[in-house]
């Protein structure tokens, strides 16, 4: 390092010889980092109104299980912060007792007040939301003991139910072919090369297939469609192999996997769109409801044989076949698959009108709204002002501090975490 500093800034050499690379200076450096990070923390917990946790448990490589606690909350000024709250190692059971006394140390350690506790999101395991035994209906029973007024919201993360829902088309014998084909081309070398440069005879336009990861959502995606692309010649590989390919070549099935790409494809850009850091509840709300009204309309496409929006299928009936396409047997999987969605997410419909008078407050029913925020809206939605500030910074900037209640409203609504993807980035 200080070689290089001759040449790239020998004018900074002092303060890098002044640098200590011991081991025991470098981890007791950290170790203050982290210290700083903490107080700094507790410090910005004190001015929290509002503050949500996400929370989940998995295994490391050595089969520990790790819980993460993430943090949102909001300030008097309505300033959001996000934060790791804390990585517990739990080397013993993880029932809900065991998390949650995991959980209720990170707050405490933090010195957060629990009154200010608005909802838990977390990963849906039976340890986690059990309303009894597990990690919510302990939750709540600590909530009750600290004498705490605002009721605990619990959300199932909104991708694990995304994905939960895709499950319901029941087409894991398309799955399972491709993931058979795949995995023999790719688990040994020799197979793997001789594939490529199979390709690279007959001069296909695509190199390789990807492997398919079962807890990697997006995978599937990918796998599905260069699958499909790459069809005849995995065909033609695999009978040279001295392998059956009838069921590849099979109409009906060659159906079903045009039908799973395409609805894949979909079912992976609203997963992208629930993706991210600071992501506020009421756009991935909005991005599933829009999702829902398109399963209707492809629905009904479907059963009309307009496959516009299924370009997969579009290209497996403009070929020649015997087989004609099962319009009305995939009108019939959306029409299933648009019910679990439903099902699924109707702990975000009970809570539509809190959604709906943080996203658009002028719009709403003041009869409708809880009785401490009934004449801060009123007021609110007869102020002109407002209204045009409300066009230009949206829901969040524009509620005037002479509204307490309704900025309250806002901050719960703010802090709220729709999924527990950061937990997972770790």
């Amino acid at each position: 390092m200080v070689k290089v500093c001759d040449v790239v800034c020998p004018d900074k050499k002092q303060a890098f010889l002044n640098v200590s690379l011991s081991r025991n200076t470098i981890a007791d450096r950290v170790c203050d980092l982290a210290t700083d990070l903490q107080g700094q923390l507790i410090e910005k917990g004190k001015d929290f109104i509002a503050y949500f946790l996400a929370v989940d448990e998995s295994a490391d490589t050595t089969d520990t299980a790790q819980l993460a606690v993430f943090i949102r909350g909001v300030d008097s000024s309505l300033c959001v912060t996000e934060e790791l709250l804390g990585i517990k190692s739990m080397h013993g059971t993880t029932t809900g007792k065991d998390i949650f006394e995991e959980v209720s140390k990170c707050v405490n350690d933090m010195k957060l007040p629990w009154d200010k506790l608005t909802g838990l999101t977390t990963d849906g395991a039976p340890a986690m939301c059990g309303e009894k035994s597990g990690l919510v209906g302990r939750m709540r029973e600590k909530m009750q003991r600290e004498n705490c007024t605002c009721e605990l919201t619990v959300y199932h993360c909104i991708i694990h139910q995304e994905s939960l829902c895709g499950k319901t088309l029941r087409m894991e014998h398309v799955m399972s072919t491709v993931t058979q084909t795949v995995n023999f081309i790719r688990a040994r070398a020799l197979n793997h090369c001789q594939f490529q440069s199979f390709l690279e005879e007959i001069q296909s336009e695509l190199g390789d297939v990807p492997y398919h990861t079962e807890v990697r959502w997006l995978s599937r995606e990918k796998v599905l469609n260069r699958f499909f692309e790459l069809r005849e010649e995995i065909c033609q590989f695999m009978e040279s192999k001295g392998k059956d390919s009838t069921v590849i070549r099979d109409e009906k099935w060659l159906h079903e996997l045009a039908f799973l790409c395409d609805i894949t494809k979909h079912l992976t850009a609203l997963n992208l769109q629930l993706q991210g850091r600071n992501r506020v509840i009421t756009d991935m709300y909005d991005a599933v409801k829009a999702f829902q009204a398109k399963l209707r309309l492809w629905e009904i496409q479907m059963q009309q044989g307009n496959l516009c929006h299924f370009p997969c299928c579009q290209t497996i009936t403009s070929q020649a076949s015997n087989a004609a396409f099962p319009n009305a047997h995939f009108a019939d999987k959306l029409s299933t698959l648009r019910a679990e969605f439903t099902r699924r997410f109707a702990d975000f419909e009970a809570q539509k009108f809190n959604l709906e008078l943080f996203s658009n407050p002028f719009a709403v029913d003041a009869e409708k709204a809880p009785a401490n925020i009934q004449m801060e809206l009123i007021e609110l939605q007869c102020n002109s002002i407002l209204k045009a500030k409300y066009d230009t910074v949206g829901p969040a900037q524009f509620i005037p501090e002479t509204m307490p209640q309704l900025r309250l409203q806002a901050a719960r609504m703010l802090c709220m975490f729709g999924s527990t993807y950061l937990c997972e980035q770790l």
